[in-house]
Order: structure tokens, then sequence, then C-alpha cells
């Protein structure tokens, strides 16, 4: 402390020694908190942000249910420091706290009703939903959860055997192909091997019917030479026959009038009728 007497006010001069204290203390503390604001994550999507943050939102760590406010560890500090903020109920961090908040007596939605199914506060159990069957809203929230994990246990199971299922009509579906394309290639082996057998049969009976036919070609052109040779010296005794007028007796007329034994007519069989 100064004890310097003045008689008129003096200028005021500015203490070095403080003010480099203050500026000391200024930049720790920027540089702490600095520090800690990049040990802090940075809200993700997904996560709670906080609401205070200007710039770049960081990772909240708890929300003020009297606030409405979410605060990341550097803005939640005075509500840990601060006596008149210590009384403010925490939770961990969510959003719409908004909604999480009795609009009609502005009172946290702590209770459950399960008679009218649904979040009410403390002055609603005195009040609207007196004699109501009122649990806290943390054991429903347990109790919700063991119920929906156990429906969705359940209905994993049931995925789980309609994918067995799914797996057991495919397989069936394979085996049902395997025996299909093996019906087909012996139904393919069976209709070659009856096509081959038609097609050889109708080959040996084409070339039966053409041998017959070169049989019966041969034997009419046999017969046809035979005939022409007949009808050869048939002709050639027409031209040197006697008529009555030379003959000098009956007896003479009888005898030429006979048939001689090589003009006797051979006679063509008529044909076989062929089989239908």
């Amino acid at each position: 402390m100064c004890k310097e007497g003045f008689t008129t006010r003096p200028n005021l001069r500015v203490n070095t020694f403080i003010s480099e204290m203050v500026a000391q203390f200024r930049q720790s503390a920027q540089q702490k908190a600095s520090s800690s604001s990049s040990e802090q994550q940075v809200s993700k999507p997904g996560e709670v942000p906080c609401d205070v943050c200007t710039g770049t939102k960081l990772k909240a760590l708890k929300s003020c249910l009297v606030c409405l406010v979410s605060y990341c560890e550097t803005h939640l500090e005075p509500h840990l420091t601060m006596s008149g903020l210590k009384r403010h109920q925490l939770i961990d961090p969510v959003e719409n706290l908004e909604g999480r908040m009795c609009t009609k007596h502005d009172k946290p939605l702590e209770l459950f009703c399960k008679t009218d199914q649904t979040c009410v506060c403390i002055l609603c159990t005195v009040l609207d939903h007196k004699m109501h069957d009122v649990v806290p809203l943390k054991e429903e929230y347990e109790g919700k959860k063991a119920e929906l994990g156990k429906k969705e246990a359940e209905i994993q199971q049931m995925i789980q055997k309609r994918r067995l299922k799914i797996q057991e009509i495919k397989h069936s579906v394979d085996l049902s192909e395997e025996d299909a394309d093996r019906e087909i290639a012996e139904g393919v082996q069976v209709f070659t091997s009856l096509k081959e057998s038609v097609e050889r049969g109708l080959k040996e009976l084409i070339n039966t019917i053409k041998e017959k036919q070169k049989t019966t070609e041969k034997q009419a052109e046999a017969f046809i030479k035979e005939l022409e040779q007949e009808i050869s010296e048939l002709m050639k005794r027409s031209t040197e026959a006697v008529t009555p007028d030379t003959l000098s007796n009956a007896s003479e007329v009888l005898v030429s009038a006979e048939t001689p034994e090589s003009c006797r007519c051979v006679f063509w069989p008529e044909p076989k009728s062929q089989p239908q």
C-alpha cells in the first residue's frame, strides 16, 4: 500500500507488476481452456452437441433440466462449482429438452403414468393423475427396454428361422434342378437311341425294297427279252406260213395249223402287294 500523501489527485499509473501477473494469468487460463477444448471430442452426427459452444460444437457431457441446456465439459464447470447452479438437476445429454418438461406445470417429466401411458411431473401425480399407477420414469424405461429386448430377441429368432427356411428351400430347388437335368439327359439319351434305331430300321427297309425292286426289274427284263425273241420268231414264221390254196391236201393244212412248241406264250406273274 502506497503511503505517500498528495495535495491534489495524482494521475493514475499502471502497476506494471500486477499488470504482468494478470496478463500471465489470462494467458495461462486461455491455454488451459484451449487444451481442455482440444481434448474434448467434437460432436458427431447422432451425438448431442453443446448448446453454448460457438463455432465448432463439442460433445455435450450433461443436460440441465432447469436451464434446458446441454453443456460440454468446459461449459458444465459452473454447474459443478457454483452453489446456486449445483441445485440444478443434471442428466445424461439428451436432445429436445423442452419436450422433457411438463407444459402445464413447467416441471421435469420424471414419472410415468401407467394408467394413461404418458410421462408426468411430480405435480401431475397430485392433481391430474391422482390415484393413478405412477412409477419413476427410469423404472418404466428399464422395463420397456427389457420388454423391447425380449421382443427383439423373438423377432431375431423368427428372422433366423425364416433364413434357415430360405436356405432349405434353395437347397431343395438345387436338388430339384439337378434331378431335372439328370432326367433330361436320360430322356435325350433314350430318344436319341430310339431315333437311331428307327433310322436304322427305315434304312434297312428301304434297302430291302430297293433290292426287291432290282430283282423284279431283272426278272422283267429277262421275260421281256424272251417274249421279244418269241415275237421275232413268230413274225418270221408268219411270213413263211403256207395258205390253204398252196396245200395239196387237207392233211398238210392240219399239220401246218399246229402251234409249234417254240411259240408257246410265257405268262408274267402278277406283282405281289407290298405290306402296308
